[in-house]
């Protein structure tokens, strides 16, 4: 047994210990399968930032690009001329954004370490990007319902990050290993959330999901 800890993306305290390696323990919550660390084992926020400066990612580089195509060909095929966007979590050197604008759309940054200016979150879009972001919440459920709310009637927030399989799986998996990633999402965890938000779920590559939200969308309780 160990003592519950709140899922930080449902608040079920229907949780359980899932696997442990050299570094941490990780928890799964029973109602919407988030994997998880607890917040005793989060990296210091300047320990954090300097594990970030190491990413050398650049609009410049080709490789990066396609990796980011996943991400960005399924969601523009669903956006209308001039759309306005939100790249979330964009990091010391923002890619995403800068191919959404050589293809016509206006794109805001937010990143808490490179792009600190909140003032973008109070706006409204009709597209939000978080590409390799989810992994990285401390607090995923508030900041999903956050985002989920700034997105426009017809509004689509497209996810990159990859999934948890099963426990097996997941004691092989390197992706568990860098230790700014606290919570794991699986398939079935998205698929939580979009019930949860009324959203049509597209799973546009192994590690991409797409949400789109209704014309008539209620905010979740």
């Amino acid at each position: 047994m160990h003592d519950p800890h709140p899922c930080p993306l449902c608040r079920s305290l229907s949780t359980e210990w899932f696997r442990q390696d050299r570094r941490r323990e990780y928890y799964r919550c029973r109602t919407c399968l988030l994997v998880f660390v607890k917040p005793d084992r989060f990296l210091p926020r300047d320990a954090e930032k300097a594990e970030y400066n190491l990413h050398q990612n650049s609009p410049t580089d080709p490789g990066y690009r396609k990796f980011l195509s996943r991400l960005f060909l399924p969601l523009r095929e669903h956006l209308s001329p001039g759309a306005r966007g939100l790249d979330f979590g964009c990091g010391p050197g923002p890619t995403l954004s800068v191919m959404f604008e050589e293809a016509g759309h206006a794109v805001a940054l937010y990143d808490p370490f490179y792009a600190p200016d909140t003032s973008v979150l109070d706006n409204t879009y009709d597209f939000i990007t978080a590409s390799e972001v989810v992994e990285h919440l401390h607090r995923p459920g508030e900041e999903l319902d956050r985002l989920w709310e700034r997105l426009k009637p017809s509004g689509i927030l497209g996810v990159m990050t990859q999934m948890v399989i099963d426990q097996e799986a997941f004691s092989r998996w390197r992706y568990k290993n860098d230790m700014t990633h606290v919570c794991f999402f699986s398939r079935e965890t998205f698929a939580w959330l979009a019930a949860r938000w009324q959203a049509e779920m597209i799973v546009a590559d192994t590690d991409v999901i797409l949400f789109l939200k209704s014309a008539g969308a209620q905010p979740p309780d």
